[in-house]
């Protein structure tokens, strides 16, 4: 037997174990697919009224102005034509090339052999067509409600992004590629990573965005030191150890968003926004949410406030010997916070000194992106699934939010893991972003309802404690950050609301990037700008016209107008003190998912 006829051998029989391998696995992934437990139909997607009022506002267009849709089809037509012939005209010549290529780049189609070779180019191209056709004939229709216009822009770009060529085995060069190089291995890999996603998800296939087992909490994440001071059924509350001899005498509270876990904002000491606020001398509190489970059913926004806020606040002032604090509010924390503060505001409580606001919308009017998930057809669905669960499961929250940006989120990583058998990567920021919370239930149809749909605390019509707040009762010193590209808070909709907050002393800030870049965005990276304006604040059009950039992160900026509402310098403390033992070394238990510990009250 030659060399060759042997190696021919062995890569034959490597492909028939493989395949074995794959019959093996699709066996487990029907089993997997089968503990797949019933949820809401409305959680999957929208309801066909959003179709159905595209569809209507398609023939509406027909029906009044033919020669638009006319010019649409045959534009398309012509184009697809043209394309055809082309490549027709290439292989008549005996070339194996592909035509002229005037398609945008898109980074999708990175692999050369979508320039060079003439299938994966005519399929290319031809989608990218398609694309072009169905966002036009969306873009153009001018019988919707601006609010239906956004959904069915929003998702018409979603089923367009769907069947991208990349997004399937037979016409992805990369993965058929690596499946030959590998005599099928990438995808018996790739299928061992479908299906460990689907039995880790109990039947929901949600891709695996990080090494899960590359970072552990509390020791290579997390791991600014200090001491848990403080513990309730809603939050435990750490201290951070000083690194300075003095500090700031105002104490400052961090209210991070009980969606995700607070860590997100010190994920290693080089990006840790927690250490950079500690070295700057101001001595820090965070909040960190425990993770609800159907007990918590009943839980709503006055919990939040009274067992959060109001008492991470009161038990702050004791340990530190002060009448006031500083406080921060990331996101849904931001928009808890401003009822927090109306709400001490009309009870004449000056506890809270100065506000800070990260990615936080408190009007609702403009929610931008996410706001195509804000109608009843998905609320509607919501209410139903909590209130036989008790929860508003992680896993739907994630799915949504990775939707903002479905490619990057969900498609592109499903390649690699799936189709190429890449392991995921030990990303400590996608990791956090796979470590979701649930929300209960009562909270969160609160939330949906009152404030993003309802609009209340900008209405003024948002009860606490019974009673309604407004955006005006806050009237302390406020300062905002928001981001330019951020798909959960749009900076607008985060300036309209600020703007109408009654401080007389307001600063807004916009930093380039997203919702979570944007903020743990530290100096020594020197990677994204912010804009200021300190004009008084009209609109977010004329703020940005006139605003001023600035390359540095915006964090310095912050720092120095923190220390101006944090007076003197006084001796640095150390987390607790005899009424607060400490508890457990940060990052605490709670971030971990154990909330059954005791309580220090």
């Amino acid at each position: 037997m030659t060399t060759t006829t042997k190696e021919e051998g062995e890569r034959i029989a490597r492909l028939n174990a493989n395949l074995a391998k794959m019959e093996e696995l699709s066996q487990r992934l029907t089993a997997a697919f089968a503990r797949r437990k019933n949820a809401d139909p409305a959680l999957s997607g929208p309801s066909q009224e959003v179709y159905m009022k595209a569809t209507a506002a398609y023939v509406a267009e027909m029906m009044q102005n033919p020669s638009k849709i006319l010019e649409h089809q045959i534009t398309y037509w012509g184009k697809s034509l043209k394309h055809y012939v082309d490549a027709q005209h290439i292989l008549l010549k005996g070339e194996l090339k592909a035509p002229a290529d005037p398609t945008p780049q898109d980074r999708r189609f990175s692999n050369p052999l979508w320039q060079t070779h003439p299938f994966f180019n005519y399929i290319k191209q031809q989608y990218l067509l398609n694309a072009e056709a169905v966002t036009g004939a969306v873009a153009s229709l001018d019988h919707l409600d601006p609010a239906d216009r956004k959904r069915v822009e929003y998702f018409s770009r979603q089923i367009v992004d769907l069947f991208s060529p990349t997004n399937f085995l037979g016409t992805n060069p990369d993965a058929l590629e690596k499946a030959v190089a590998t005599d099928g291995d990438s995808l018996v890999r790739g299928l061992e990573n479908l299906v460990r996603d689907i039995e880790s998800n109990d039947g929901d296939l949600i891709v695996t965005l990080a090494d899960k087992d590359a970072f552990q909490v509390g020791e290579n994440i997390a791991t600014t030191p200090g001491e848990v001071v403080y513990r309730n059924r809603m939050m435990e509350l750490i201290q951070y150890s000083p690194t300075t001899e003095k500090v700031h005498e105002i104490p400052l509270i961090i209210f991070p968003p009980w969606i995700n876990k607070f860590y997100i904002l010190d994920l290693k000491p080089q990006n840790s926004l927690i250490k950079w606020i500690v070295d700057q001398g101001f001595t820090l509190f965070v909040v960190s949410w425990v993770n609800p489970d159907p007990t918590y059913a009943e839980v709503g926004l006055d919990d939040y406030i009274r067992d959060g806020y109001l008492r991470a606040m009161a038990e702050v002032r004791r340990i530190c010997g002060t009448k006031q604090v500083n406080a921060v509010g990331y996101c849904i924390a931001g928009t808890t916070l401003s009822l927090t503060l109306a709400h001490l505001e009309r009870a004449g409580d000056k506890t809270v000194k100065s506000a800070t606001f990260f990615t936080t919308l408190t009007d609702f009017s403009d929610p931008g992106e996410v706001g195509v998930f804000l109608d009843n057809d998905f609320v509607d669905g919501i209410e139903r699934q909590v209130a036989a669960d008790g929860v508003l499961d992680k896993t739907f929250m994630a799915r949504t939010f990775s939707f903002l940006r479905s490619n990057d989120l969900i498609y592109q990583p499903a390649i690699k893991s799936y189709m190429m058998g890449e392991a995921p990567p030990a990303f400590d920021l996608l990791y956090w972003n796979g470590d979701g919370t649930n929300l209960p239930a009562k909270m969160a149809i609160e939330y949906l309802r009152g404030l993003c749909q309802g609009n209340g605390l900008a209405q003024g019509e948002f009860p606490v404690f019974g009673e309604p707040v407004s955006l005006g009762q806050i009237k302390l010193p406020v300062c905002a950050i928001a981001c330019e590209t951020d798909h959960i808070a749009a900076w607008k909709g985060s300036y309209n609301g600020i703007r109408q907050m009654g401080s007389k002393n307001k600063t807004f800030i916009v930093s380039q990037s997203g919702h979570i870049a944007g903020i743990v965005n530290p100096p020594s990276k020197g990677k994204y700008g912010h804009w200021v304006n300190p004009a008084p604040m009209s609109t977010p059009e004329a703020f940005m016209e006139g605003a001023e950039f600035h390359k540095a992160s915006w964090w310095p900026r912050w720092g120095e107008w923190l220390a101006g509402h944090s007076g003197k310098q006084v001796a640095a403390r150390e987390p607790g003190d005899s009424d607060h033992p400490p508890l457990g070394p940060a990052p605490g238990a709670y971030v971990k998912a154990i909330p059954a510990l005791p309580a220090s009250d």
